[in-house]
């Protein structure tokens, strides 16, 4: 097991800036693992942080080699069911959480890095893997314990087995027109105007249906905005902001209120990303403007609450915020449950490159549909990584590579090592 704390710095251009975060420098606790078998294959896994504290992150990942030096790699990955509870109930560790945080996000580092290794081991790539499971040994990889009460085993088993005809018509469809994408790229609060402009003239040029705008820190700057982007893009091109949770439940309100002549997709994370009751009381307060979250919800058990308690119209997982692959099984069906549209949170080093696997296992073994789904795309950093992303005409075109498109160049991650 090797680790590496890699940083790139996008605060000197601003690229990911927002209200909460004016200078980002967008990284990634990364993680490679090696095994005896001689055949040069490596499962590559990283937790994305915006810079300082990537230090703190590469620790917890080192936390987890104990558990990790010594297995027999086939059996390791035949059971990555069983090595998901064993790495997140170690109690010693869980108490730092339990089940969140910076050691949660090192678990899901490792299990993505399993998963990379086991695809690679394969020669399909993981979104492929993952569809060619049976239901049964889909719902194998599920911690359920907390869900019950609103997922249980039969009915996640239902969910997949509804799911299988027609997959092949769907993987045909995939691979021929690709994923539907909606960009960012344009909307970072740190540009001005005439970038701001130029970015929505280009997103429309490029084939992208939807944009989406980061807001929250002046509201006359944000209406001032989104004129422009409207005018660029006209009527009907969909426009979602995204606050970072910015406001408080009532400022929240009365915000989404005056920008709701924008016609917004929707709004994303207008509070707390932890406040399941003032979301809810947010999504009630501006319906039927829909309010998106979850790029920064620690776990399944937060996903259900806010699913419970009609609090995201839009469910916005993330590759590297939870515990891996694993535990994004389990927030996707839980939302095929609830039946809420997943459009998976990518801003960031890497994580177009991760979660689109996850959302093309998405359509084809669960929730079977594109309907109101949209992967975020943002333009930049893809040169570091072995597998970059395919978008093209506004869609994720899937990749064809072994693996999880986790794996950074090894140049990258020499020339961007933190102190190195």
């Amino acid at each position: 097991m090797r680790t590496h704390d890699v940083r790139f710095p996008t605060s000197q251009t601003l690229d990911g800036s927002d209200a909460m975060n004016p200078d980002p420098d967008y990284s990634a606790a990364y993680l490679r693992l090696r095994t005896d078998a001689g055949d040069g294959i490596e499962g590559h896994g990283f937790v994305f942080t915006i810079g300082r504290g990537n230090d703190v992150q590469v620790a917890a990942l080192r936390a987890l080699e104990g558990h990790l030096l010594g297995r027999e790699v086939e059996e390791t990955l035949a059971d990555l069911g069983g090595v998901w509870r064993e790495l997140v109930h170690d109690s010693q560790l869980r108490w730092l959480g339990p089940e969140k945080g910076v050691m949660h996000m090192a678990i899901g580092a490792v299990v993505n890095a399993l998963w990379d290794l086991r695809a690679k081991r394969a020669g399909v790539p993981l979104w492929r893997l993952l569809a060619s499971l049976s239901p049964e040994e889909i719902v194998d990889l599920v911690d359920f314990r907390y869900l019950t009460d609103a997922l249980t085993r039969d009915q996640a088993l239902d969910i997949l087995r509804a799911a299988r005809p027609g997959r092949a018509e769907r993987e045909a469809r995939l691979l021929a027109e690709g994923y539907p994408a909606y960009t960012t790229t344009p909307g970072w609060l740190g540009y001005d105007d005439a970038k701001l402009a130029r970015l929505c003239r280009e997103a429309v040029d490029q084939g992208f249906t939807q944009i989406k705008l980061k807001v929250g820190g002046d509201l006359d700057d944000d209406v001032r905005r989104l004129t422009i982007a409207r005018e660029v893009v006209g009527p009907d091109i969909r426009v979602a902001v995204d606050a970072n949770q910015r406001w408080d439940v009532p400022e929240a309100i009365e915000w989404i209120t005056a920008l709701r002549p924008f016609d917004l997709a929707w709004v994303e994370e207008p509070t707390s990303p932890d406040d399941v009751l003032g979301h809810a009381a947010i999504a009630r307060a501006v319906a039927p403007v829909p309010v998106a979250t979850g790029e920064h919800g620690a776990n399944r058990v937060l996903f259900k609450q806010f699913l419970q308690a009609d609090a995201l119209s839009v469910l916005q997982l993330d590759a590297t915020r939870v515990a891996g692959v694993n535990e994004n099984i389990a927030i996707l069906l839980l939302a095929a449950r609830f039946g809420v549209p997943v459009c998976p949170h990518a801003g960031g080093v890497g994580l177009c490159e991760a979660v689109q696997h996850l959302a093309m296992f998405d359509y084809l073994a669960v929730s079977g549909t594109l309907e109101n789904r949209v992967v975020e795309f943002v333009d930049h950093l893809h040169e570091h990584f072995v597998t970059p992303v395919d978008v093209r005409g506004g869609r994720y075109h899937p990749p064809k590579a072994p693996g999880a498109g986790t794996e950074m160049l090894e140049r990258s991650i020499r020339e961007h090592s933190h102190g190195g």
